[in-house]
């Protein structure tokens, strides 16, 4: 006669330790959701003073609620700079305006010092606002920094001017890239490389970027088919 070994049970977790995983777990569901909301709440408010700290100056008392009111009024310096510079366009864009703006230059032009730093910017500012440029409009992987390590970089340009003189007629494409490091994306390398050393990516800047702030632990989501399916509903497909 064969004596059956009575069936084993798993230890139940005590209630207490239970206790402590449901608070914990509801304490990271309440920080995912709690600091992105705040540390954007943060930045844009730090934004708007920033923006009112350099306009309310600038405008009469009289003309500013902060005159007749007790307390401040966050924001009144930013509904004035975007009016300002919406109205500023708008002057610039008829015969007079131009021919302001093009005497404004001139004198600075003849400064010495700040005529370069006048035609770095606007050529800079020109180059990122307008609506037919392609900069850093795509992404890509490119191997650095040596070969079988391959990092995210954001198209720039095509090389051109001297720099691309100076590479070599070789009848290669040549583009400007950048490459952003982890985790101050602002400071990176510009490098001038061959196009067909990088791989072209289908995600937008803005989903690279995610992946370079957060150090490679947010990647979005990668659909093949919605990508052809976007792509031929563009024109010329």
């Amino acid at each position: 006669m064969s004596l059956e070994e009575p069936p084993t049970s798993t230890p139940r977790e005590p209630p207490g330790r239970r206790l402590v995983a449901r608070l914990r777990n509801y304490f990271l569901t309440g920080l995912v959701i709690a600091a992105p909301i705040s540390i954007t709440i943060y930045l844009t408010w730090s934004l708007i003073k920033w923006i009112d700290g350099w306009v309310k100056p600038i405008i009469p008392r009289e003309y500013s609620p902060d005159g007749y009111l007790p307390f401040s009024v966050p924001g009144f310096g930013v509904a004035v700079a975007v009016v300002a510079l919406t109205l500023l366009g708008f002057l610039t864009a008829n015969f007079v305006g131009r021919a302001l703006v093009g005497f404004g230059e001139r004198l600075v032009g003849r400064t010495p010092l700040v005529r370069t730093l006048y035609g770095a910017l606007k050529q800079l500012f020109e180059t990122i606002l307008s609506s037919k440029s392609k900069s850093f409009h795509k992404t890509a992987l490119m191997e650095f920094p040596y070969k079988g390590v391959w990092a995210i970089v954001f198209i720039a340009n095509d090389t051109r001017g001297e720099i691309r003189q100076r590479i070599g007629d070789d009848g290669e494409e040549w583009v400007t890239v950048f490459l952003p490091p982890v985790p101050a994306p602002t400071a990176g390398f510009m490098l001038f490389v061959k196009r067909k050393d990088l791989i072209e990516l289908d995600m937008t800047v803005e989903e690279a970027a995610k992946i370079v702030l957060s150090a490679g632990l947010v990647v979005p989501e990668y659909d093949p088919d919605r990508i052809r399916a976007q792509a031929q509903r563009l024109p010329g497909h």
